[in-house]
């Protein structure tokens, strides 16, 4: 285990234990054994992780003679973290009192994780992919009444991560996973502007967790497409650092920013890549490159010379901003949403311009933390592609008009402060926009071109 990893899990409130390693699944049994003593415990899997993973683990504590109950399969092939799972495996959890082993990755690991915390109890992990971050993340992110929301709940009691496993996983959930990490360049970005104008301070010790070991993480792409056990011991690493530092917060700030408004917003609109559903990796992946591409225009702009009288000017009152947010998403099945993450989140005028004084006086110094943070559009574009990520908004079935909708609808999706707020507070998100799908954009617009997905 890295010294990164063993000083997070440290500081870690909730997870006692994580085994990385090569073919490891044989200490399941003693480590069960040394967090749950003579518990009962049950497999919690799918058809296809059962197959992987979870038919050997089964057999390995029936060996050691751990009692259990019979596997608890998930046998819908369209699986995914809907409140409807969590209902159905928290019903078979009542029914007895052991503890639930989930072997899978983010859809598994979510549903047992809420559900297990609905009866009362810790659970283990064993992870088959290096796909998303949340193994050990505080909270499970679960769609409920239409919205994807973060449930509260403990990150698993131990956690283990078979690299011989991981490393054969379906080539795009590694891609996947190295978009969900990457991400945390841009998350970082945009806690560096909420940190600088004194909306939410950095937290020193979830910083350093997610972002002490984030270029290593990331360094090798083509190690982590072609299934390199030092490249995905790093990546897996790093996203299990990334959900320490969730934990440690207790907040999902340390690794999502506006990227994950992106995906967040995709899914609840029911966005679909030709029918089919989108990971999460790779909806972030599309929403990195666009704030990527974002801050690389912004990085340009002379804020130090803001114009803060006609910004508090603009500045639109709250029953303006909720009004507007009623009508953006009235035709859809999350209507309220927007009125209640905007309401959370406004500020009166003479809040605004203490805040952009702060921008326009610290912005020298707020742009060098900036550029320190962030890689530029094209090195975030070649990464991707080359781990098999996807690269350009077509590679999900986003039209070019969909994508410049998202960057005016995400912000009102959720309360976090972000680089979108920022551009809403300055009165310069148009601009912006124009910079990116105007002549001469990266995604620049033709004369009607469609807005459909």
């Amino acid at each position: 285990m890295s010294t990164k990893v063993e000083a997070a899990l440290q500081a870690a409130s909730e997870t006692k234990d994580l085994l990385i390693g090569s073919n490891i699944l044989y200490q399941v049994p003693e480590l069960f054994k040394s967090y749950f003593g003579k518990s009962k415990a049950v497999i919690v899997a799918d058809k296809t992780t059962y197959a992987i993973a979870g038919q050997e683990v089964y057999e390995l504590l029936e060996k050691s003679g751990i009692p259990q109950e019979p596997p608890f399969l998930f046998d819908d092939p369209e699986l995914y973290a809907e409140y409807n799972y969590v209902e159905q495996l928290s019903a078979s959890l009542g029914h007895h009192d052991a503890m639930p082993i989930a072997v899978g990755s983010g859809t598994i690991n979510d549903l047992t994780k809420l559900a297990a915390h609905q009866n009362g109890r810790p659970y283990m992990c064993i992870a088959t992919a290096a796909s998303m971050d949340g193994y050990t993340a505080f909270g499970a992110s679960i769609t409920a009444h239409g919205a994807k929301q973060t449930f509260t709940c403990p990150a698993p009691k131990v956690c283990v991560a078979d690299l011989e496993i991981i490393r054969k996983a379906p080539e795009e959930m590694t891609a996947a996973g190295y978009a969900d990490l990457f991400a945390k360049m841009t998350a970082g970005a945009d806690w560096i502007l909420a940190d600088s104008l004194q909306v939410e301070p950095i937290d020193p010790q979830a910083w350093s967790i997610v972002q002490g070991g984030l270029h290593d993480a990331l360094s090798d792409p083509a190690g982590v497409r072609q299934g390199n056990v030092a490249a995905i011991r790093e990546l897996i690493s790093g996203l299990m650092l990334g959900g320490f530092a969730m934990q440690w917060s207790k907040s999902s700030r340390p690794a999502s920013g506006a990227e994950h408004q992106f995906s967040h917003l995709w899914n609840m609109e029911h966005h679909t890549n030709n029918g089919a559903p989108i990971s999460h990796g790779f909806q972030v992946a599309i929403g990195t490159l666009a704030i990527t591409a974002l801050y690389e225009e912004v990085l340009k702009y002379p804020f130090d010379q803001l114009d803060i009288a006609a910004c508090c000017a603009a500045w639109p009152s709250a029953e303006k901003l909720e009004q507007e947010a009623r009508e953006l998403f009235q035709h859809t099945d999350f209507p309220d949403i927007g009125v209640q993450e905007t309401r959370a989140k406004y500020i009166d005028a003479a809040t605004l311009a203490q805040q952009l004084q702060l921008l326009k006086d610290s912005w020298p110094t707020i742009k060098e933390r900036l550029q320190a943070q962030l890689v530029t559009f094209e090195e975030a574009k070649n990464r991707l592609k080359t781990v098999g990520a996807p690269y350009e908004p077509a590679h999900i079935d986003l039209s070019k008009a969909y994508l410049k909708k998202t960057f005016i609808r995400a912000q009102y999706i959720r309360r976090r402060f972000t680089i979108l707020d920022l551009l809403v507070r300055t009165n310069t998100l148009d601009l912006f926009l124009d910079k990116l799908f105007g002549k001469g954009g990266v995604w620049e617009l033709k004369l009607n071109n469609p807005v459909s997905k």
